[in-house]
C-alpha cells in the first residue's frame, strides 16, 4: 500500500488532532446506530494516541471492547472528480469506518495501514461525518492472540499472551487523501549491481488505462540518472551510489501515468536503495560484505503516548541509537510506523522487520506471563486455521508495505512461538512458503524461545537465519553468571553442530534492572549485575564466528500488564522508559564503538 503523498496529481490533509470520543460500554453502539448522528459526548481523544494512558478514568482505561471516534471533515472543492479516501496508519486491533452513517470498511489487524474509500459519500466542497469504531478485543483468530474472560458480575477482562501492554486506539496518523481515478496503485522495486553499475527493476500496478513512464532520481542531488517506459522494466544507474549500513543512500523511482495525448494523469515517487542481501554459509552479507548486527529489540512505547507515533519521540530514540553505536534494530513485536521505517531508510539503520505474531505459545503464557492456559498451542480449539490465515495476511501485508525498503534485510514472521511440536511445523511450513513467495529477495527467520533448543525445535531448518532469545543468568541460573555462561556456551555449540552453515543472531538477552540500584555483590536487579550479565554474553558472542549479531533486550524499559513478575513494566532496558541511560548503556556504547572496522555498517556516534 502506497504512503499518501503530495504530488502534482495527489493531495492529502492530516486528520490528526482531537476527535469526539465515546466508550461503547455494552459494545452495542453500532447496532444502536451511534454512527448515524453526532456522538452524545463531551469527551475528546487525541489522534494519534493510545487511549489507555491519556485518560484519568480507570474504567475507560480498562474497557474491553469498542470505542467510538468521530469528527466532521471538509472536502476541498478542488477535489472534484478525484478518488477520495481516508488512510489510517494503524488502529489497534480492529476498526469499522463509517462515512455519513454508511459503513465503508472493516479492518482486522492493529499494526498495518488500511484505506477507506469514501468517494461516494464525500462531495467536493461539502462536509462528511467520519466515525471510526475501535475494538481492542483479541481472540484465538487474531494476531496476536488472546481471549476475553467474562466474570460472574458481567465485567470483562482481556487476557493476552504477549509481554507488553495491550494499548488500544488510533495509533498513527490519519489522512484525508485525494488521488486521480486513474492512478498508480502499487510499485515493486528490486535492485542489484555489478561493479559501479546499478540495476533497477520495477513492476507498476495501476488502476485504469494509461501509458507508464519512469524516471530515477538521486535523492541527494535531484539528478535524473536513468529513465524508462512500461509497467515493467529495467534501467541501469552508472556510477551507482549503494545504500550502505550506517550511511544510507536513496534514489526515487518517479512513476508518471499519461493519457493518449501525453497529458499527465498521475505522478508518484517511491524511494529505494540499491543494495544486495545474502546469507552465505554462516555469514550475513550486505553488498557482499559480512555484516554484524549490533542494537536492540525495541518497542513503540512512551509515557502518555503508549504505542502512538510521535516524530519527536522517534527522533530521540534514533539519536540514542546513534549515540550508543548501534547499527540495527528489530521491530519487536509488530511492524513499526512508516515514519520510523523511512528514517531507517534515510540513515542506513538495518532492520529486522517483524510481524505481530507474538504470543503463539500457550506454555509461555502459563509461565512467566501469569496466564491460565495449559492447552496445546496449535489446535482448532486454540490457534488453528483461522489464526494461520490471519497470520498469512499479516505477513503479506507487511511485505506489501515494506518490500521496497533498503533498510529491511530480514523478515521475522513470529516471536517465540511454540516450535518444539509437530503441530508447530504444520502451522509454520505454509507460512514460510507464503513469505518466500511474497518476497523471494530477502532471508526469512523467526525468533526461537528457550523452551525449544537445538535438539527440540521442529522448524528451525525451514529458515535462513537462527534468531535466539536467551536468558541464561535471568530466568534460569538467576544471579549465577558462572553456571549461566556454561549453559549458554553449551547450547550455542549445540546449534552450531546441528546447523553449521546457518548464521546466529541473538535477538534478545537481558536482565531486569532498577535504575539507580547498586550493590557490591552480583545482585539481580542492580545496574552492576546488568553490566556483568552483558559482559558474560559478550564473551560468548566473541567466541563463535557463527554468531553474527547481538541485539540486547530491550532498548528502553516499557509498559506491560501488571503481575508479580512485572512491577510497572519490563525493566530490561539499557535506558529507562523516559530515556535516561543505565550503566549498561555506557558499556554497550564502548563495546559497539570499539568493534573493529571490519564490522561493516558500524554506526559511529562521532561521525557527525
Amino acid at each position: 500500500m502506497l504512503y499518501p503523498q503530495e504530488t502534482p496529481t495527489r493531495s492529502r490533509i492530516s486528520l490528526d488532532g482531537f476527535w469526539d470520543f465515546k466508550v461503547d460500554w455494552n459494545n452495542d453502539g453500532v447496532e444502536a446506530g451511534w454512527q448515524n448522528a453526532s456522538l452524545e459526548t463531551t469527551r475528546e481523544m487525541a489522534v494519534p494516541a493510545s487511549i489507555n494512558d491519556v485518560v484519568a478514568d480507570e474504567r475507560v482505561r480498562n474497557h474491553v471492547g469498542r470505542y467510538f471516534y468521530q469528527r466532521t471533515i471538509q472536502v476541498p472543492s478542488e477535489w472534484d472528480g478525484k478518488q477520495i479516501l481516508v488512510r489510517f496508519g494503524s488502529v489497534t486491533h480492529h476498526a469499522i469506518v463509517f462515512a455519513n452513517g454508511q459503513e465503508i470498511t472493516r479492518f482486522k489487524g492493529g499494526y498495518l495501514p488500511f484505506e477507506a474509500d469514501i468517494t461516494e459519500h464525500a462531495r467536493a466542497g461539502e462536509r462528511v461525518q467520519l466515525t471510526v469504531v475501535v475494538d481492542n478485543r483479541l481472540d484465538y483468530t487474531t494476531i496476536p492472540p488472546g481471549k476475553v474472560i467474562e466474570h460472574a458480575d458481567g465485567t470483562r477482562e482481556q487476557e493476552y499472551l504477549h509481554d507488553f501492554y495491550n494499548y488500544s486506539g488510533i495509533h498513527r496518523s490519519v489522512y484525508l487523501v485525494a488521488r486521480p481515478q486513474v492512478h498508480v496503485a502499487d510499485i515493486t522495486i528490486t535492485t542489484d549491481y555489478e561493479g559501479s553499475t546499478g540495476r533497477v527493476e520495477w513492476d507498476v500496478v495501476k488502476q485504469g488505462e494509461a501509458q507508464t513512464t519512469v524516471r530515477i532520481l538521486d535523492q541527494r542531488t535531484g539528478e535524473v540518472v536513468a529513465s524508462g517506459e512500461g509497467d515493467q522494466g529495467t534501467a541501469e544507474i552508472p556510477n551507482v551510489r549503494l545504500w550502505e549500513p550506517g550511511k544510507g543512500g536513496l534514489y526515487d523511482l518517479e512513476v508518471s501515468l499519461l493519457d493518449a495525448s501525453g497529458a499527465v494523469l498521475d505522478v508518484y515517487r517511491q524511494h529505494f536503495g540499491v543494495r544486495t542481501v545474502e546469507v552465505k554459509g554462516a555469514q550475513f552479507l550486505i553488498n557482499g560484505k559480512p555484516f554484524y548486527f549490533t542494537g536492540f529489540g525495541m518497542h513503540e512505547d512512551h509515557e502518555t503516548l503508549g504505542k502512538a507515533h510521535s516524530d519527536a519521540h522517534l527522533m530521540q530514540d534514533m539519536e540514542l541509537l546513534s549515540w550508543i553505536g548501534a547499527n540495527s534494530l528489530r521491530t519487536a513485536h509488530y511492524p513499526y510506523s512508516e515514519e520510523w521505517m523511512d528514517y531507517c531508510d534515510r540513515h542506513g539503520i538495518v532492520v529486522i522487520d517483524e510481524t505481530p505474531a507474538v504470543g503463539l505459545n500457550l506454555g509461555v503464557a502459563g509461565g512467566i506471563l501469569g496466564g491460565t492456559e495449559t492447552r496445546a498451542t496449535f489446535s482448532e480449539e486454540t490457534i488453528g486455521k483461522a489464526a494461520q490465515e490471519q497470520h498469512r495476511l499479516e505477513i503479506e501485508r507487511l511485505i506489501t508495505r515494506d518490500k521496497n525498503r533498503p533498510s529491511v534485510v530480514l523478515w521475522s514472521i513470529a516471536n517465540e512461538p511454540e516450535s518444539e511440536t509437530p503441530e508447530a511445523r504444520e502451522y509454520f511450513l505454509p507460512l514460510v512458503e507464503a513469505t518466500r513467495q511474497a518476497d523471494p529477495t530477502r532471508p526469512v527467520g523467526f525468533v526461537n524461545v528457550m523452551l525449544a533448543p537445538y535438539d527440540k525445535c521442529q522448524i528451525s531448518d525451514l529458515f535462513d537465519v537462527l534468531m535466539l532469545n536467551r536468558y541464561y543468568g535471568w530466568y534460569v541460573n538467576t544471579g549465577d553468571l558462572a553456571r549461566a555462561e556454561e549453559g549458554l556456551r553449551a547450547e550455542v555449540r549445540g546449534w552450531v553442530e546441528r546447523f553449521p552453515d546457518t548464521p546466529i543472531i541473538f535477538t534478545e538477552f537481558g536482565a531486569d534492572t532498577v535504575a539507580g540500584m547498586h550493590s557490591i555483590y552480583n545482585q539481580p536487579f542492580t545496574e552492576d549485575y546488568q553490566v556483568e550479565f552483558l559482559k558474560m554474553y559478550a564473551r560468548i558472542f566473541d567466541e563463535f564466528d557463527e554468531i553474527i549479531g547481538e541485539q540486547m533486550w530491550n532498548f528502553a524499559d516499557f509498559q506491560t500488564k501488571f503481575g508479580i513478575v512485572r512491577v510497572d513494566g519490563n525493566k530490561k532496558g539499557a535506558f529507562t522508559r523516559d530515556r535516561r541511560p543505565k550503566a549498561a548503556a555506557r558499556f554497550l556504547r564502548q563495546r559497539w564503538t570499539e568493534l573493529e572496522a571490519a564490522s561493516y555498517g558500524r554506526r559511529d556516534p562521532r561521525a557527525e
